[in-house]
């Protein structure tokens, strides 16, 4: 027999002793299993913590009246005379026109409004150094509603942050939180003064660390609201602790969209000790300028991996040049620590005090080797020269059947152009197509390297070619004005 039981079949002898079991059987209870719930955290102490240290900033800025302007005035104001019988509403009363027109005196204008936080009990405020360029006034008000004009202790634009000093004591300083703690998709909040609308909370997570937008310093990324006026404010962790100053928003509309960034706390301190000390930024540089290195170009040259900052040209009479950095060099570590993308260079270097002897690792022609260079102090960018063709340049022998497969003919360089160039070798590409011209190569580059071998004259670069694998990309080592780079050429199929 067979018994059919919510829709299994059982023979009548499994069933019984099924039956059976049961009767017999004592049931312990079985505990429900729940999914893992949390609450969500309250920022209400938070507010009461932190929100005394959080102050609102305005700016003024003195401006002149257009010439003229005095004029105007004066002649809407006789025609509202004439033909109203009453003065321009919110002029003065008549009075004895001049005979000239006064010159026009500065005025003082509202120019914007942003956010800033206490950094110390004895009035040091810390901002964005865009909140107060080109301020001639600087007003901080505390939450208490007592205000005090501001003196800009120093600003820097190059990591935007900015320290004003206020004439007042035993304030309620913030607390510094240890970045390096801080975790992606942690609970963070804003206090700042967005549209004008001081003491206001907004609260997110943090959506990513050490993100490049371009700027000198890696940003924290968050979806905290912030909106025009939060700038310069505290974001700060559920300890209580600042970890950033609110900084940048990404938007399309001029509003928040869900992306903020925040300068990192820590690179924060580091610019405010030293504004505070000597009121300017002292940063390090060693003078070569640089690029990302692709995942083909790491494969092509035997670098492995994309990794590195690639170096594109080396400013003359530099530290880089001094220590024998070269147009085409690869640089890995900076004083031991890995560059794993070209931005992590101007920042190390940048952290390092001028004048400090330090270590560069570049990969050049397959092998590693370390570089010594002395960091020197950041100036402003200098005009680059660029190099002139002279009419020396010597008639141009015929390609070879193997730079012909390449698209490519090329010349040697006068003694001129080298002098110029400050090159010891290399060719000068005289045409560039089909294969040379997709890789953009193009008339007028200059050769350094082929593969991992420097070119001195077109007979080597004849022979490097003549011994590649035609069945793999050819790398090739260019320089086009002051700018290094590689080009992959493709062999066609």
């Amino acid at each position: 027999m067979i018994f059919k039981v919510e829709g299994h079949k059982l023979r009548s002898g499994v069933l019984a002793f099924a039956l059976a079991l049961t009767a017999g059987a004592t049931f312990l209870p079985v505990e429900p299993v729940h999914a893992q719930t949390r609450t969500l955290p309250d920022f209400t102490d938070l507010v009461d913590q932190v929100g005394p240290s959080v102050v609102n900033i305005r700016t003024v800025e003195k401006v002149t009246p257009r010439a003229g302007n005095g004029e105007m005035d004066e002649e809407m104001q006789e025609f509202f005379r004439r033909f109203f019988g009453q003065p321009l509403p919110g002029a003065p009363r008549s009075g004895p026109r001049p005979n000239r027109p006064q010159q026009p005196q500065e005025e003082e204008r509202p120019r914007g409004v942003g956010s800033g936080f206490i950094l110390t009990a004895d009035g040091y405020v810390m901002t964005n150094a865009h909140v107060v360029e080109d301020a001639s006034e600087v007003l901080v008000t505390l939450p208490d509603k007592r205000e005090f004009k501001a003196k800009i202790v120093g600003a820097d634009k190059r990591s935007d942050v900015a320290v004003v000093k206020i004439e007042a004591t035993g304030l309620p300083a913030v607390k510094v939180g240890d970045i390096s703690k801080l975790r992606v998709g942690e609970w963070v909040m804003a206090i700042g003064s967005p549209f004008g609308l001081e003491n206001t909370v907004t609260a997110g997570i943090v959506s990513a660390k050490q993100r490049d937008t371009g700027e000198y310093l890696p940003f924290i990324q968050t979806d905290v609201a912030i909106n025009p006026g939060n700038s310069g404010g505290p974001l700060i962790n559920m300890r209580g602790e600042v970890v950033g100053i609110n900084s940048q928003i990404y938007s399309r509309s001029g509003g928040f969209m869900g992306i903020s960034f925040s300068i990192p706390i820590d690179e924060a301190i580091r610019v405010s000790d030293q504004l505070r000390t000597s009121g300017r930024v002292s940063r390090g540089r060693i003078g070569v300028q640089i690029d990302q290195v692709t995942k083909d170009v790491a494969e092509a040259i035997g670098l492995g991996k994309a990794q590195g900052a690639l170096v594109r040209g080396v400013e003359a009479g530099s530290p880089g040049e001094k220590a024998g950095v070269e147009p085409g060099d690869v640089i890995t570590k900076f004083d031991g620590k890995a560059i794993e993308k070209p931005s992590d260079l101007p920042r190390l270097v940048g952290n390092t005090k001028p004048g400090t002897k330090s270590t560069l690792t570049v990969f050049r022609r397959g092998a590693l080797r370390d570089l010594n260079v002395t960091i020197a102090e950041i100036e402003p960018d200098k005009p680059s020269k660029r190099a002139s063709d002279r009419d020396e340049t010597p008639a141009k022998p015929p390609a070879s059947a193997a730079a012909k497969s390449l698209g490519l003919a090329v010349s040697d360089l006068t003694d001129v152009q080298k002098k110029e160039l400050k090159l010891k070798g290399g060719v000068k590409v005289d045409a560039a197509s089909d294969a040379a011209a997709r890789a953009g190569l193009r008339e007028g580059d200059i050769i350094l390297a082929v593969g991992n071998s420097d070119i001195s004259n077109a007979r080597e670069f004849e022979s490097a070619i003549g011994k590649a694998d035609k069945s793999k990309a050819l790398s090739v080592l260019f320089r086009r004005g002051d700018w290094a780079q590689y080009a992959l050429i493709r062999p066609a199929r």
